[in-house]
């Protein structure tokens, strides 16, 4: 078994590596959430605007493969109302012992999960927010810098932010945005960091529910691959960013990535998804039941991507994170003691 590096944060989540997989919505079902918490992480479920019954069945799952902890990520401001009472219901009812919420924060969401007894994560683009979420009661809150993939709420560089909500929060932080490897880990545990949070690399994982094509992308990609726009805009609220691979679509912008509304943009359908319609300019990315344009889609990304050059399964890329941040660990520290000697 790999060397662990214990810390508040897996004190409070139960599990035995500081690394939690992302919610992602669509890639993130039972298969990633399960392999991740089984390898010893924290894997989540991204159930973002799924049904009830979709919910209900994907936590069943997880709880076949596994008996670890993990959470249900879900995201109110992305969210009809009802739907999200309906989502919540589920969750309690399948007995989720943790969720996860991101974007603004929703303290009726956060203390009606307290009422339930789950440990709630929260996930903060700001110092602001990060306060909030622990004032409304989040057990843990993860700092996501700009570099970040997916939908992108921080506006900083995460080395900058990072400190500055470790200073402003008591309970556990981990770290968002570009950590692909175990050096990404050490920099964040040196930064005050009781962990991180990691999307990419999960996705371009076998257990992900991402397209093929959208992992092979990822391995493809280099350190200028990404681009951070709101042009894929539909289905969330407005002023909304992400972070993507350059495609057609990002190209055929030109310098007009921003400025985007979602109820402005053409209903042109492009792909199907498991038989729905998916339009261009939309959020989804491509999943294993989706057919169509699927170069055109959001093919999220951080901006860490150029050093995923494989799909390795998710107990294997926890292993090497952990081996990478120990021996990263111990080379600085046997290089600071060697200075200081001399």
């Amino acid at each position: 078994m790999t060397e662990t590096i214990a810390t508040a944060l897996t004190e409070r989540l139960g599990c035995r590596y500081p690394i939690i997989s992302a919610g992602m919505g669509g890639p993130a079902r039972s298969e990633l959430a399960a392999a991740v918490s089984s390898a010893g992480g924290f894997g989540q479920l991204g159930m973002v605007r799924e049904s009830p019954a979709l919910i209900e069945r994907e936590i069943a799952a997880v709880k076949r493969l596994t008996n670890r902890p993990f959470a249900v990520n879900l995201i109110p401001a992305a969210t009809d109302p009802k739907l999200l009472e309906d989502e919540l219901a589920a969750c309690f009812k399948a007995g989720v012992s943790a969720m996860c919420f991101f974007w603004d924060v929703d303290q009726k969401a956060i203390a009606r999960a307290k009422r339930e007894g789950c440990l709630v994560l929260h996930q903060v683009g700001s110092v602001a927010d990060a306060v909030k979420a622990e004032d409304a009661g989040a057990d843990v809150i993860i700092v996501q810098g700009v570099e970040a993939g997916g939908h992108v709420w921080g506006k900083r560089g995460l080395s900058v932010l990072l400190p500055e909500v470790v200073d402003a929060v008591e309970v556990p932080v981990a770290a968002s945005g570009g950590i692909v490897d175990g050096r990404g880990l050490a920099a964040a545990l040196a930064l005050g960091a009781a962990g991180v949070h990691c999307g990419t690399v999960f996705l371009a994982s076998p257990e992900s529910f991402a397209h093929d094509y959208h992992k092979q992308r990822l391995v493809e990609a280099g350190s200028d691959s990404t681009v951070h726009t709101d042009l894929f805009a539909i289905n969330w609220p407005p002023d909304s960013p992400v972070r993507v691979l350059k495609n057609s679509e990002t190209e055929a912008a030109g310098k007009k990535l921003w400025g985007y509304h979602p109820d402005q943009l053409p209903r042109e359908v492009i792909a199907k998804e498991d038989g729905a319609p998916v339009y261009r300019y939309s959020t989804a990315s491509p999943l294993k039941v989706t057919t169509g344009k699927l170069e055109a889609m959001a093919l999220y990304a951080g901006d860490g991507v150029a050093r995923v050059n494989a799909i390795r399964p998710a107990a294997q890329i926890i292993e090497h994170m952990m081996a990478e941040a120990i021996a990263t660990i111990r080379s600085d520290a046997a290089r600071i003691t060697a200075v200081a000697a001399g």
